[in-house]
């Protein structure tokens, strides 16, 4: 006799556990302890085996029989549901393991070691802003060029065309990785450079020369501290990256060797680089110590135990209540030094390798760092000279 869902609903747990059969295998165990179990007996390969098909309510009788007449046909084409249902698990287990998120963490842990915190940061923001919301859940065998399309397509939407391809090149990068780990045959962003949208590249504002005087009366006259004013005139003076002049430490300087030595781990490409120190700079120095030779840093903060350094914001937040704000930012200091030394007649390479431009070809930016410091530190004194001319009026 068949059963009904009236029955089923009605079963009750007893001493010992017992069976309710709905026929042609299938029947339902109830335990002591009230669980009710659907199972279905069948035979493969003259062997009496046992399949579970779930637990009731969750599964209903309906359900239960569709599954039962499933099992009966994978058993008609020779295969054992039981190994099929492992094996359903097991990929399943895989995937959830080779989700495009589980891979692209995996592809960031293994490259922090070669990028500073932020930089390792903006690619995780990246990630989570840009492809997880598309991609993240996907096994990452499973996702085809055009999922990828549609989900920069989504970036494109909103007008960042900047970040859509930086998105890109981020997804393509931990497809590499997980076809050099053995988890993908193909890169499905590989050819998508020609389908997206042109990005036109902006430069960081910056000033023209003949601005500088005008520039720095209202520095002079800026109602921020000394400290900040200072960070300032040695970022103009060192055109370093605004991160690697708020991580600036005491111990990263020789005065008597007149260089600032920033560590690997405070570039942005993870490469040792030596800025030859002016004369001008080593004033700067000097009056910076005295406010802050107490800490560890050039430029920390009153709020210390939530971070010890300076804002990433700070100098640009002085700069626009100079009046520059659309017009000018910390890192606009790099393209008007560059822009100067060029038009002065310095070397390019020398300019690009002050700049600590990555050299691609690896013998060259050894022996560039090798030839390149006395030509850097005449460069840099001239440079040191020309910013005092431009603040003081004074003639050459």
């Amino acid at each position: 006799m068949l059963l009904t869902d009236k029955a089923v609903k009605n079963a009750k747990p007893k001493e010992k556990s017992y069976r309710l059969k709905d026929g042609d295998g299938l029947f339902l165990q109830v335990e002591p302890i009230g669980s009710r179990y659907w199972r279905l007996r069948y035979f493969f390969n003259g062997k009496e085996k046992m399949l579970a098909l779930g637990t009731y309510p969750e599964v209903t009788l309906a359900e239960a029989r569709e599954k039962r007449l499933e099992a009966r046909k994978q058993v008609q084409n020779g295969i054992d549901p039981s190994a099929q249902k492992k094996e359903n698990k097991r990929i399943a287990a895989l995937n959830a393991s080779n989700t495009f998120k589980a891979i692209a963490l995996e592809w960031l842990e293994a490259n922090k070691s070669r990028w500073i915190e932020s930089h390792a940061q903006r690619i995780l923001r990246r990630l989570e802003l840009h492809v997880f919301p598309e991609l993240g859940d996907l096994p990452i065998k499973e996702i085809r060029p055009m999922d990828v399309l549609a989900a920069l397509r989504k970036v494109e939407k909103k007008g960042a065309t900047h970040q859509s391809h930086r998105a890109h090149q981020v997804a393509a990068s931990v497809f590499r990785y997980a076809i050099i780990t053995g988890r993908l045959e193909f890169n499905p962003a590989a050819d998508l450079q020609g389908a997206l949208k042109a990005h036109t590249e902006t430069h960081y504002p910056t000033l023209q020369a003949k601005e500088l005087p005008e520039f720095f009366k209202r520095l002079e006259a800026a109602v921020t501290s000394r400290q900040n004013k200072l960070a300032i005139y040695l970022l103009m003076l060192t055109f370093v990256r605004q991160g690697e002049l708020r991580q600036s430490k005491w111990e990263d300087f020789d005065m008597e060797a007149q260089e600032w030595t920033l560590p690997a781990e405070t570039t942005k490409m993870r490469n040792r680089h030596i800025v030859p120190l002016s004369t001008q700079a080593l004033a700067i120095l000097k009056e910076l110590k005295n406010l802050t030779g107490h800490s560890p840093y050039l430029f920390p903060t009153q709020s210390r135990h939530k971070n010890p350094i300076i804002s990433e914001n700070t100098i640009n937040q002085v700069l626009h209540k100079m009046g520059y704000k659309g017009k000018l930012v910390g890192h606009g200091f790099r393209a008007l030094a560059s822009t100067v030394l060029n038009e002065e007649g310095f070397r390019p390479d020398i300019i690009e390798r002050q700049l600590a431009h990555i050299e691609r070809n690896k013998v060259r930016a050894a022996y560039n760092r090798a030839e390149y410091l006395d030509d850097r530190r005449k460069m840099m004194q001239w440079w040191g000279d020309y910013i005092q001319r431009q603040a003081t009026g004074e003639s050459k």
